[in-house]
């Protein structure tokens, strides 16, 4: 019985540590957000906790430093590349507001260091 029971408690926990955030915003546009100010900065404020947020920056925002700190382990792969796309988008295009996000969500500089160098662009 507590063979069972163990296994039992194994198997739980390997299906709680597999589990992956919801997939249910991964075919948002992002492209189309990223080149549209007037789309942008309204999720931008929401994760700053600076404005409103619609329910899909709800969910961003309850997730993302979990997403940071552990290398976004439970990203769909569609939300790692997205996660690639919009922190590059951020790094090379919204100075000010990447600087605030850090400041928010990675004070000590921690991880996204690692964003940085790999996303930075090299201005000509």
């Amino acid at each position: 019985m507590n063979s069972f029971l163990m296994v039992c408690l194994l198997a739980l926990a390997a299906a709680v540590g597999a589990e992956q955030y919801t997939d249910r915003y991964d075919n948002v546009d992002l492209d189309e957000i990223l080149s549209n100010r007037r789309l942008l900065v309204p999720y931008i404020n929401c994760i700053l906790e600076e404005g409103k947020c619609s329910p899909d920056g709800k969910e961003l925002k309850s997730h993302i430093k979990e997403a940071l700190e552990n290398n976004c382990e439970k990203c769909t792969d569609t939300q790692k590349s997205g996660t690639r796309k919009v922190i590059g988008h951020l790094i090379n295009n919204e100075k000010e507001y990447w600087g605030k996000l850090t400041a928010k969500y990675d004070p000590e500089r921690k991880y996204v260091t690692k964003y940085e160098t790999d996303l930075r662009k090299i201005a000509a």
